[in-house]
């Protein structure tokens, strides 16, 4: 019987389209991460950036696993910034978001980020992105 605890990465796809503006979220989220699209949307705007009224969908994949971290908040609000051009998609490819995001827009810790940085390391990320408490724990 195995024991311990196994990591999952979670890859967050994001597409803008024109039509109806929305916010969709699929692939399994539970209520603290559907709640995760009013605190990114805010926090973008309360960041002076002004994003188009669009049709935006995010998928949380794979989607046969339920999501339930507020540290989706900022791979969401990256994976939203680079549809629109804001961050390179070549910045986020080789790396790891995980932070809450408050309303202003600044990162908050989330717990795991250990299990996090090491599950992502075996999968060829390079770089992590975490809130500022959680930085001392993701050197370790």
């Amino acid at each position: 019987m195995p024991l311990g605890i196994d990591g999952r990465i979670i890859d967050v796809e994001v597409d803008v389209s024109p039509g109806l503006p929305g916010f969709e979220l699929v692939g399994l989220p539970d209520t603290s991460v559907k709640e995760s699209k009013e605190r990114v949307r805010t926090a973008i705007r309360n960041t002076g950036i002004q994003l188009r009224q669009e049709r935006v969908t995010v998928n949380l994949a794979p989607a046969d696993v339920r999501k339930d971290s507020s540290g989706l908040d900022l791979p969401i609000a990256v994976g939203l910034l680079a549809s629109y051009g804001m961050v390179p998609e070549t910045a986020v490819q080789s790396a790891l978001f995980s932070a809450e995001l408050s309303l202003d827009g600044n990162c908050r810790p989330i717990s795991g980020i250990l299990l996090m940085a090491i599950t992502a390391r075996e999968h060829g990320l390079t770089e992590f992105y975490v809130a500022p408490s959680n930085a001392v724990e993701n050197l370790i």
